[in-house]
């Protein structure tokens, strides 16, 4: 199965960060025909002020319908179809019946453009950064409790996917729990900081991989956007990680993407000569 990650430069405006996942989906898929292809998290709206988080904020249809979503939900579910593809849209905020209260939510279609899962954030952002810059993502979003798989179907059939989004990384029994679903594959969508990114960002996930013996995806955004009128950079660096931890694929600084080829034979083997989940002891 051959996978790609899209690495964005999104801002609050939400018709432009579409445009750009538009623009970037059908170039990879044109250029590397991959089977899934995943989004950053946050792409429709990353910054902003709470009013214009508010107002791009979707409410999303009921799990397992047919009724309609809202624009960007529709969109994600329109490149799914168009280009017969699995698509791990990233994360989007979702507005729970309108309310005030947000979730940064994963949603990922099949080719069909049917949903196949959906998770909510469990672990938030609230933190300051060595320079001093302080981040409380508790105020705006609230926290998922629900661990996520779902697995791929038609040609790409049979991998199992785990869902996490960006701070997730830093918490290993999320990612253990994961592997115990029988997840294969992880996908992060992310949004990391520049100061976090350059020392933790490829650390982390390497780690995790090794971990759980699972390959992980992680799209990115990268580039500087403004929260309540200030700058903010976040990292980039997209990159897929093998289950032995050897990064395979990655993108540096810019917009773009990168693919690569998800092989079973290497997960089975990495699993029987170091049986670690046969092994653990203390959870």
């Amino acid at each position: 199965m051959r996978m790609t990650v899209l690495q964005m430069n999104p801002g609050h405006d939400k018709a432009a960060n579409i445009a750009q996942a538009r623009r970037l989906i059908e170039s990879a898929v044109r250029a590397d025909r991959p089977d899934i292809v995943a989004l950053p998290e946050m792409w429709t709206c990353l910054g902003g002020d709470r009013p214009t988080k508010v107002l791009a904020a979707e409410p999303l249809p009921p799990p397992g319908s047919d009724a309609p979503g809202g624009e960007a939900y529709e969109f994600l579910r329109e490149m799914a179809r168009a280009h017969r593809i699995h698509l791990h849209g990233g994360s989007l905020a979702e507005r729970p019946d309108g309310g005030e209260r947000l979730f940064n939510t994963t949603v990922a279609f099949d080719p069909d453009g049917r949903e196949l899962a959906r998770y909510r954030k469990i672990h938030l952002f609230d933190i300051t950064t060595p320079d001093g810059t302080g981040f409380r993502e508790s105020a705006t979003y609230g926290a998922g409790t629900e661990i996520v798989t779902y697995e791929t179907t038609g040609s790409a059939a049979g991998t199992r996917i785990g869902c996490a989004i960006c701070y997730d990384v830093r918490f290993p029994e999320l990612f253990l729990a994961l592997r115990r679903a029988g997840a294969e594959l992880v996908f992060l969508p992310s949004a990391f900081t520049l100061q976090t990114g350059r020392d933790h960002w490829e650390a982390l996930i390497r780690a995790r991989a090794i971990e759980t013996q699972c390959w992980f995806a992680a799209p990115a955004t990268w580039g500087q956007h403004l929260d309540r009128g200030q700058p903010r950079t976040t990292y980039g660096h997209s990159l897929i990680c093998d289950p032995w931890g050897h990064v395979v694929a990655s993108a540096a600084d810019g917009v773009g993407w990168a693919t690569a080829r998800l092989d079973p034979e290497v997960t089975a083997r990495v699993r029987r000569d170091m049986p670690v989940l046969e092994h653990r002891r203390l959870a």
